[in-house]
């Protein structure tokens, strides 16, 4: 059995997918001397199924070795879109290594079922073999396509004539050069080729369509009544942007009431009235009369349509080159505006918009200027409590952040134990000398009474010395404000020496901030400037401050050149703390947008370039 009969049978069969697919295998593996096939489809789901096999299994057989290896590599097959033979077996050396068994999978794509593989099973040791089943194969799968094609196919003869039919006219529009010949020679193709009284084609111009060619005539006037009735009804085609055919059907939902008048006051007539686009827009309207007894088809529709789609580019470039200068230049200007303002491109349109909006904004839009700097606060008045005299602390009564009242609050006691012995033995000291002044006076030795009562005066200095030490061992601060130095309850029992700084108080209502203004920004900042500042604690708290003073000598900080810039505060609050920082910003005026935002950037350019 060849493969041509094979073909004309299976396609007079008159059975179901499932079995048409079944019978495909049989014969695919007698014309392949295969020994078994299957269709395998690939799901939406990455699954494989399979759609037929050959031979079919009885009910409690299990798949057998190539089909499982099939399913297996089905989605590598197919998605490499080329036949891939594979062995199945492993070598066997008593056939000097050559493979027993292959398996051939042609990837292919079935209508209404999707992605399929066919696989095959050829069980053969010899090469030739081998090569000459798989071309066998790989030919009868192509009986899918045949059959698939067939339909196609039978209207192939139908579409060769309304193709040949539209290129006769569009091949008489090209041999014009200019818009009128043009025309002209549309509407005559027209007219002969489907056997009409009269063509006519108008073009839009403004909000009209203007009548501009007419078969068979050259000379017409506008004033014509039959050139106004044919305006109407390519207007009315126009409007409703669909194809107009009079008489209309019943199930029609166009409206064709200047179709309608024209037929019944030239004829009766049969009107076809076809819009013409240019880039998706139309442009005009082709109207075709003829007798009413010859009614347009829909086959006759769908091949003018196509003629109109071929020959509407020629014809309107031909219309819009066919002016004098200003005529061209008014029409594209217009075009272009109305491109502009259409309803076409909106989010392209909206986005020019709000980009002009933003330019015209940052051109003229002005907003307040600030220069941006780091800042940390400082006290205008620190009070510092030193160690009285040499000792040791005994007891620490307050920590850094502890508030403290003028003259109450004891911040910490010294040692005063051996300052209390030395006192008593002063006292001691000075009772002795006193006595012995008394006993040199009673023995009228007066040098001796004079040495005594020195003696006498000299202990009663160092008594009082240590009494105003012992009377200094509680360090009270003599102002009132917050602890920022002395956190020594880590220090108890240290040794401490006269005029060691221990603590540090500082009265809130005194404090300022430091300002680091880059040395690009300085130029900007006068005294007498205002402006905001917030900590990095409290960011969502604004201080205001004025400008006091601006040091005239840049400092490095952090590896970068700034000026110290003192501010006075203008609101200060409880939980303020020096050496708090944050960012400070100046107001320094009104200023464009545009240059507030690329001033760093045109800065940099002239130094870089030396602009």
């Amino acid at each position: 059995m060849t493969v041509t009969k094979l073909i004309e049978q299976f396609h007079k069969l008159d059975v179901g997918p499932g079995q048409f697919l079944q019978n495909l295998l049989a014969a695919q593996c007698f014309l392949g001397q295969a020994d078994g096939g299957a269709i395998l489809r690939i799901s939406q789901e990455q699954k494989v199924d399979v759609l037929a096999l050959y031979p079919q299994l009885k009910k409690n057989d299990s798949d057998p070795q190539w089909l499982t290896k099939s399913i297996r590599h089905a989605h590598e097959a197919y998605a490499s879109g080329e036949v891939a033979l594979e062995p199945l077996d492993e070598p066997d050396s008593s056939f000097n290594g050559s493979v027993k068994s292959h398996i051939l999978m042609i990837p292919m794509t079935i209508a209404d079922i999707g992605k399929n593989v066919a696989a095959f099973l050829i069980a053969t040791e010899d090469k030739a073999a081998l090569e000459e089943s798989s071309q066998k194969l790989q030919l009868s799968t192509g009986l899918l396509n045949y059959s698939q094609m067939r339909p196609a196919q039978q209207s192939w003869k139908e579409n060769c004539l309304r193709l040949q039919r539209a290129m006769v006219t569009l091949s008489a529009v090209n041999q014009q050069n200019k818009f009128k010949g043009a025309a002209m020679a549309f509407c005559n193709e027209v007219a002969s080729q489907w056997q009409c009284e009269r063509v006519s084609i108008g073009f839009l111009k403004g909000r009209y369509v203007q009548l501009k060619g007419m078969s068979h005539t050259e000379d017409y006037s506008r004033k014509m009544k039959v050139v106004q009735d044919i305006e109407s009804v390519m207007e009315e085609c126009l409007d409703q942007d669909i194809e107009v055919i009079n008489p209309a059907s019943k199930d029609s939902t166009y409206i064709s009431r200047a179709a309608d008048s024209l037929s019944k006051r030239y004829g009766p007539l049969a009107i076809l009235s076809l819009p013409l686009r240019q880039d998706g827009e139309v442009v005009g309207v082709l109207t075709l009369e003829r007798h009413i007894e010859n009614l347009f088809t829909a086959d006759e529709v769908e091949t003018i349509r196509l003629a109109c789609e071929l020959c509407t580019a020629r014809v309107f470039g031909l219309y819009e080159s066919d002016h004098w200068i200003g005529a061209t230049i008014a029409v594209r200007s217009r075009k272009f505006l109305s491109s502009i303002v259409g309803p076409k491109y909106t989010w392209l349109k909206v986005s020019m918009v709000f980009i002009f909006a933003a330019i015209i904004f940052l051109i003229f839009g002005k907003g307040q200027y600030r220069s941006e700097s780091p800042f940390v606060l400082e006290a205008t008045i620190q009070q510092v409590i030193p160690a009285p005299f040499d000792g040791f602390i005994e007891s620490v009564e307050v920590e850094v952040g502890d508030e403290v009242e003028a003259g109450k609050s004891v911040l910490a006691n010294l040692d005063t134990a051996d300052l209390v012995l030395e006192l008593a033995k002063a006292q001691a000291d000075r009772l002795g000398f006193e006595k012995q002044a008394s006993a040199a006076m009673s023995e009228g030795k007066t040098a001796e009474s004079q040495i005594a009562k020195e003696r006498v005066a000299k202990t009663q200095a160092q008594i009082k010395l240590l009494e105003y030490k012992i009377s200094q061992a509680s360090l009270i601060s003599p102002i009132g404000g917050v602890v920022v130095e002395g956190d020594l309850k880590r220090r108890i029992g240290a040794p401490v020496k006269v005029g060691d700084v221990l603590f540090e108080v500082c009265p809130l209502e005194f404090l300022r901030a430091q300002l680091f203004v880059p040395e690009d920004q300085i130029k900007d900042i006068e005294e007498g400037q205002h402006g905001e500042l917030a900590t990095a604690s409290y960011p969502g708290r604004r201080i205001k401050f004025v400008v006091e003073r601006i040091n005239p000598i840049a400092e490095v900080v952090n590896e970068r050149n700034v000026f110290k810039v003192r501010v006075q505060l203008l609101d200060t609050y409880s939980w303020m703390r020096p050496g708090m920082e944050g960012i400070a910003k100046v107001s320094i005026g009104q200023r464009r947008y545009s240059w507030i935002w690329s001033r760093k950037v045109v800065n940099w350019v002239r130094m870089k370039f030396w602009l």
